[in-house]
């Protein structure tokens, strides 16, 4: 029998906590935290190391208890009800957690038996074929390449199928042509509705989420879609091409006004928040000989570098 869900929050809404906090040691790690996520989306979590990103996600699945705050998750009191949401989550660390010393086909039909499903040989073969694994069946798991541990975890994870679905960095030291297999897999995983949790340090990954938040020291500081995230920066951006950019970008580092300076290629983006003051700081370099400046769209990663010298700053 199936037990009764929790009827707070709409259908479409996988997760709705509001006033979420956490501390360890007396340090806050998490601070009044509040969001929302839809069913079937893939959710995207940003912020340096130790900015509670990780914390954040338990919390919301009911991993972990918060120190004040509620809400619900898949339905079910993350307090009250923790222990069944658990049941329904599966779980991708960054290190690879199957056994070594199992073949392919045996790491999944033991997790299939571990989850009592009925027929878990059958169960283990149809997610061998639907991951491309076919051929590698017999392999032992500590043979595998990091692109292939990495696509088996995922199998060992969804096997069960479980309604949320967690994934902590999941492709660090993963290379570009398995990363992209990797989140085609994830799409798919979603347009069939698992709702997904990840945290990720690359922009391309992060743009491939349907929503991101950006968490610096506890603090949500920006959440939405990634055009959304763009725009609520408010960032005016440039984009400087020319001789002696690394030059350029030491004078303009301290200057009112600009609040980001980063290198990319063989260009210079400068921006700032506060659009008069860039534009006065920086009107004194606009004519100089072999520069030349041209306004442009802030990306995710201008945004990402800005909040992170913002938010270094608050921590200190």
């Amino acid at each position: 029998m199936v037990e009764p869900r929790h009827a707070s929050a709409p259908p479409e809404i996988a997760i709705d906590v509001s006033g979420l906090s956490k501390s360890f040691g007396g340090r806050t790690v998490v601070e009044n935290l509040s969001m929302q996520v839809r069913r079937g989306s893939i959710y995207g979590f940003l912020g340096p190391n130790g900015s509670g990103k990780t914390t954040t996600i338990r919390m919301l699945c009911g991993l972990l208890t918060p120190d004040s705050g509620q809400g619900t998750c898949l339905g079910y009191d993350i307090r009250r009800d923790a222990d069944r949401i658990k049941l329904r989550v599966g779980y991708m660390t960054q290190r690879f957690s199957l056994y070594q010393d199992l073949s392919v086909r045996e790491n999944l039909e033991f997790v299939a038996r571990l989850y009592g499903m009925a027929r878990p040989r059958t169960a283990a073969r149809d997610m061998i074929r639907r991951l491309g694994l076919d051929g590698r069946e017999e392999q032992l798991a500590g043979e595998l390449s990091g692109g292939w541990k990495q696509r088996l975890a995922l199998g060992a994870c969804t096997l069960p199928g479980p309604d949320l679905l967690l994934l902590d960095e999941p492709t660090a030291g993963v290379d570009p042509k398995a990363r992209r297999e990797f989140w085609n897999e994830i799409h798919a995983l979603a347009a069939e509705g698992l709702t997904v949790l990840v945290s990720t340090h690359y922009m391309d990954e992060a743009e491939r989420c349907h929503e991101i938040a950006y968490i610096a020291y506890g603090k949500l500081l920006a959440h939405g879609t990634v055009e959304q995230v763009i725009a609520q920066s408010a960032l005016t951006t440039y984009t400087v091409t020319g001789a002696d950019l690394n030059g350029l970008s030491a004078e303009l580092a301290n200057k009112d006004g600009v609040d980001m300076v980063a290198p990319f290629g063989n260009s210079l983006h400068v921006s700032g928040r506060d659009a008069a003051a860039l534009e006065t700081s920086i009107a004194p370099y606009r004519a100089r000989d072999g520069i030349a400046w041209q306004k442009s769209e802030p990306s995710l990663e201008d945004v990402f570098i800005e909040l992170m010298g913002r938010s270094k700053d608050n921590f200190r």
